[in-house]
């Protein structure tokens, strides 16, 4: 059957269209809404707690630039599309970062220079929370007393304490990590971190005042729910989230491969320090 349109449709063409319609309200209104899907259930430990053990890697473009972001050119334009930045729909709440003025200022100097000033070139340890969503997998090891998180790269490992809260030696790149459960989700209190290590390749940087509180939430049998509050009054004007999701490496031999990038950035790094040999040494008799 033809249904004209406008005033050439039938008053009973409108009846059928009215009902058509409100049969379609209907069948929305008894599908199941996300709300009253029920709480994933994540397995257990022997001690009861939600079982995180696994190899675990984040899938998104965080690692160029937390913020919405097109993509955008490698710093050395002779690569061509090498090493150029992929769009991302960014992980920050609220889309942008609440720099201070003279703050905003120097990440925009970061990424001027980049290629010279990203610890990531040198090889740092990357930090919290920059660790989780590097392009590499990591692995959460779950003990009683305490949680230990292994990083490929750079060989980085923290070992959370599950116990009574304690207080770091020293700064450290990957700062001092105090942990409890929250129902299911694993909250880590991450102080003491230096101020060597960026958020991003954007040149998004902190203080040493940084303080961080990450949850990890199991959301499905091979999902988790990653969310990182950052505190750095000396940087932002308030304290701010990034969130996402952090996916299980379901490879049959899913393991962490070695990725010591120490000697990669050595020439980087200290090259300029190597001697060079003085010209027409040996020459003379």
């Amino acid at each position: 059957m033809q249904i004209q349109s406008g005033k050439g449709r039938s008053r009973w063409a409108n009846w059928v269209i009215v009902g058509m319609a409100g049969a379609g309200l209907l069948s929305l209104a008894v599908l199941p809404t996300p709300a009253q899907a029920p709480a994933y259930k994540a397995p257990r430990t022997k001690d009861g707690k939600a079982n995180l053990n696994g190899i675990w890697q984040a899938m998104n473009e965080a690692n160029w630039d937390i913020r919405p972001h097109a993509a955008y050119a490698g710093p050395v334009y002779t690569l061509g599309a090498a090493y150029s930045a992929p769009a991302g729909l960014g992980v920050v709440e609220g889309g942008d970062l609440p720099y201070k003025p003279e703050a905003a200022a120097k990440q925009k100097q970061n990424f001027a220079d980049r290629l010279k000033l990203d610890p990531e070139i040198k090889c740092y340890m990357a930090g919290v929370p920059r660790s989780t969503y590097l392009p590499y997998p990591f692995q959460i090891i779950q003990g009683t007393g305490t949680v230990m998180i292994v990083y490929e790269y750079a060989g980085a490992v923290r070992v959370v304490n599950m116990g009574a809260p304690t207080k770091a030696p020293a700064d450290s790149w990957m700062g001092w990590s105090n942990g409890h459960w929250d129902g299911d989700s694993l909250v880590v209190d991450v102080t003491s971190l230096n101020d060597q290590t960026w958020f991003d390749r954007a040149g998004d940087w902190h203080s040493d005042a940084l303080h961080v509180i990450e949850r990890y939430t199991p959301i499905g049998p091979d999902a988790l729910q990653y969310e990182a509050t950052i505190d750095d009054p000396k940087v932002f004007t308030r304290q701010w989230k990034m969130s996402m999701p952090l996916y299980r490496r379901l490879e049959k031999n899913a393991q962490l491969l070695e990725y010591k990038c120490v000697e990669f950035a050595e020439e980087v790094m200290y090259g300029h320090l190597r001697k060079q040999p003085m010209e027409g040494k040996g020459d003379s008799k």
